[in-house]
């Protein structure tokens, strides 16, 4: 199809996660051009990609995936670039109206802002941009004249409640939780919790990182911290509550005590494809709700107890400075440790908090004070030991 919205092209960072790919699917929907293409080190599948979708720039963050991807590419009319300025090229490459930031971790920080120098609309998905650079990266923003619409479904859903709002009538926003895997498990029957169960979200087809920190619950603090900065609101009037079925997205309460929810299926291309084509909304692949099949809609407080990693990440959500770096870095490298059976269920929250700890806090940090906080926390976690 032709996409109705005029938006004819897009950069996408990150092609190969599960985000990714549903950006992909979302594209072919509306007939949209990809001009580039970016992925860590996921050759094969972004040999796949770039075959169907031809861009004009490929960016492998790995240089010896680079080489390889070169390689396999050669018959291409496609450009392959490789590290951080691989991607920064992909994020700023010539006619692409919107970037879509899908890829993990904090090396979507300098290409995301690259971009929004440029102007381009972002569509984010990656959470570290906000997390650790909130204030830099909104400042950037406004002076560039550049829109961020968020791809995370509870802030997609947070950003369409406020639509034609008042900002000052807003009392509170309120994120919801599926509870993942460990929803209603206490304490005692997760301390031997593997990384197997941990991937067994109830809802959600996500990638492995993103699957860990929900069933932790951290993904909800840093959507917290994500909240504020998108929003421009205080930790303090940022709310978290589990909904196991995962219909409503997000819901902001205002100052006469109304309460607008987003509701829909749970299906990343919903978000996606609204962060790309807003303020239009055109038909989607998503399914609608059928509300006759909707038995229940339930809500319940977060066990800070069982899932300590929410409580620890709400309070560094109230901290400013390079504190929430940190988090964010120590939780990364955390997290992959448990996937790789070194750590344990609860040894993530130990080292994470072991690394805010032992880290010092930095007011009013620049650019490279916030990226060397998080690399720092990722080292400390690296060597860190119960």
């Amino acid at each position: 199809m032709t996409n109705p919205t005029g938006e004819n092209s897009i950069s996408l960072l990150g092609s190969t996660g599960s985000v990714g790919r549903q950006t992909l699917d979302v594209a072919e929907h509306l007939g949209l051009r990809i001009r580039a293409l970016s992925a860590g080190k996921s050759v094969k599948l972004l040999e796949e990609q770039a075959r169907r979708f031809k861009p004009e720039v490929v960016a492998v963050y790995d240089e010896n995936a680079a080489r390889d991807l070169e390689a396999r590419v050669r018959d291409l009319n496609v450009r392959v670039a490789s590290g951080i300025d691989g991607l920064i090229e992909a994020a700023c490459v010539d006619g692409a109206e919107v970037v879509v930031t899908a890829s993990v971790g904090t090396i979507g920080l300098l290409p995301t802002l690259s971009a929004i120098r440029l102007g381009r609309r972002i569509a984010l998905a990656n959470k570290e941009t906000l997390v650790c650079a909130g204030e830099l990266v909104m400042k950037s923003a406004r002076e560039h004249g550049c829109e961020i619409i968020p791809v995370d479904s509870e802030h997609s859903a947070l950003y369409q409640c406020l639509c034609g709002e008042d900002s000052e009538s807003v009392k509170k926003l309120i994120l919801t939780a599926s509870g993942g895997p460990f929803r209603g498990m206490r304490r005692a029957a997760l301390m031997n919790a593997t990384p197997e169960m941990a991937l067994k979200h109830p809802n959600w087809n996500m990638g492995r990182k993103i699957t860990i920190d929900s069933a932790t619950l951290m993904n909800k603090g840093l959507e917290v911290m994500e909240a504020t900065a998108l929003f421009g609101i205080s930790a303090e009037r940022v709310d978290v509550v589990i909904h196991p079925e995962s219909v409503v997205h997000s819901m902001v309460e205002y100052a006469d005590s109304s309460v607008i929810a987003q509701l829909s299926e749970p299906d990343m291309r919903l978000p996606i494809q609204y962060a790309i084509t807003y303020p239009q909304r055109v038909p989607s692949p998503t399914k609608a709700l059928d509300f006759s099949k909707l038995s229940r809609l339930s809500f319940e407080k977060p066990d800070y107890d069982a899932f300590p990693c929410l409580e620890l990440a709400l309070r560094t959500a109230g901290v400013s400075g390079t504190a929430r770096a940190v988090l964010n870095g120590a939780n990364e490298a955390a997290v992959g440790r448990f996937l790789n059976g070194e750590l344990g269920f609860y040894g993530i929250y130990d080292s994470v908090l072991a690394a805010l700890e032992k880290i010092g806090n930095i007011e009013s940090p620049s650019l490279d004070d916030i990226i060397e906080a998080g690399e720092s926390a990722k080292e400390f976690v690296e060597k860190y030991r119960l």
